[in-house]
């Protein structure tokens, strides 16, 4: 693989007096170094804030059951609210500063059920937040009395902003989390994963064929490889699946957005990382869930236990499977990775390796994009890594290579907000 080095370099003259030169050289570094620290300080940020809405739905009564008229379920009254304040925003003046939403809680009252919402937003860093958390209420007020599907009180809406701190923890307290118990061996050659053992797990299709995997990160995003899209990067001919088999899918979404790194560039590996957005959003079930993303100082030590899940095949040269399977890893050092036998210089900023050196258990062809994960002490799962790529599938010294998701935790963040 030939790799492409970007650096920037500096093309002298010889210019008489030397000292001109010298002088001029200097005054331009301090120039851009002084242009640098302005920018850096001067050009607004943007940050996440988080507001906690309260609004009361009139007529309806809530079941844990299937029930007729105007009986609903918990799941499905949570989704129709987390729906209609997508919409309120989408077509709203925020709508570009508009994140997610999440329905935190359901409580029934007299005549009603009252939902607790924490609405999402990424806004400049400057600006007063008080006047942002007015404009929040004011569009949520104001477009409530519209929703025909949902008879809300527009006098019951309230909203309040909240810490950072706090609304995070709100938003993310489900991720990584699943109802199976963890039981693995090994996907090449490895284990038909057990129905609900990985929520996160998804198949990007293009015309309706697998190409890659996937990893949920939000109720419209999925995170993957680049190079999943170096042949076509239409997201109208993609979809993406969920569920532990391809074929029949769990569910199954449209693709509307994909947003490749800027800095990839094929036949290079550096930058193998993509998101792509999907609608309409999926409704999390034990099934269907999201996982963690690691903070962006997270460190994994070498020889830890990681797990990949995929649609690959078993074989090199082999075919997609339909059924998800499982294996289970430990985190190869860099020193180890970057010895000639194994990879050598091909070991660069962002990736790193995951497998055994005797080879037999490994990612293969129709994994790429998919997910790598670690749990912590809480039984909470992170996406650590995206398999990116490798020699052959299996052999000796030749471990999977993957994206490294802590390195790239910013650029996800300032590409979906999450």
């Amino acid at each position: 693989v030939m790799y492409r080095a970007v650096g920037f370099g500096t093309r002298r003259r010889a210019l008489q007096p030397w000292m001109i030169t010298l002088l001029v050289v200097l005054s331009m570094i301090v120039v851009a170094v002084v242009i640098g620290l302005l920018i850096h300080f001067l050009v607004p940020g943007q940050k996440m804030e988080y507001y906690h809405g309260t609004f009361k739905m009139s007529h309806l009564q809530v079941s844990n059951n299937f029930g007729q008229n105007s009986t609903y379920q918990f799941k499905d009254l949570r989704e129709m609210s987390e729906n209609m304040v997508d919409e309120i925003f989408i077509d709203s003046t925020l709508n570009k500063h508009y994140i997610e939403n999440r329905v935190v809680r359901l409580t029934p009252q007299e005549d009603g059920v009252k939902a607790d919402v924490i609405m999402v937003f990424q806004f400049p860093s400057t600006g007063r937040r008080a006047v942002r958390e007015k404009k929040v209420h004011s569009i949520l007020k104001q477009k409530i009395r519209n929703i025909r599907a949902l008879r809300i009180n527009a006098s019951s809406v309230q909203v309040n902003a909240m810490s950072s701190s706090t609304g995070k923890l709100t938003v993310q307290a489900c991720c990584g989390k699943r109802t199976v118990p963890l039981i693995v061996n090994r996907i090449m050659s490895g284990d038909i994963a057990a129905k609900a053992a990985w929520p996160w797990q998804a198949s990007l299709q293009r015309d309706n064929i697998h190409q890659c995997g996937a990893t949920l990160i939000s109720n419209t995003w999925v995170v993957t490889a680049a190079h999943c899209f170096k042949n076509n990067a239409n997201p109208r001919q993609w979809t993406v699946s969920f569920g532990t088999t391809i074929n029949p899918p769990l569910m199954k979404r449209n693709v509307r957005r994909i947003i490749v790194h800027e800095r990839y560039r094929s036949p290079a590996r550096e930058y193998d990382i993509a998101v792509a957005q999907f609608s309409p959003r999926v409704a999390f079930s034990d099934d269907i869930r999201r996982v963690c993303l690691p903070e962006a100082s997270a460190s994994f030590r070498p020889n830890s236990t990681v797990y990949i899940t995929g649609f690959g095949a078993l074989f090199y040269g082999g075919e997609s499977q339909n059924d998800l399977r499982e294996a289970r890893l430990k985190i190869i050092s860099n020193d180890v990775c970057k010895q000639p036998q194994v990879y050598g210089n091909d070991i660069k900023f962002g990736m790193f390796c995951a497998g055994y050196l005797e080879g037999i258990y490994d990612a293969c062809r129709g994994d790429s994009g998919g997910p790598l994960v670690a749990k912590d002490n809480k039984d909470t799962w992170y996406l650590i890594g995206i398999v990116s790529w490798g020699d052959n599938c299996g052999q000796k010294n030749k471990p999977g290579v993957y994206t490294e998701v802590a390195y790239y935790r910013r650029w996800i963040a300032s590409k979906t907000g999450l």
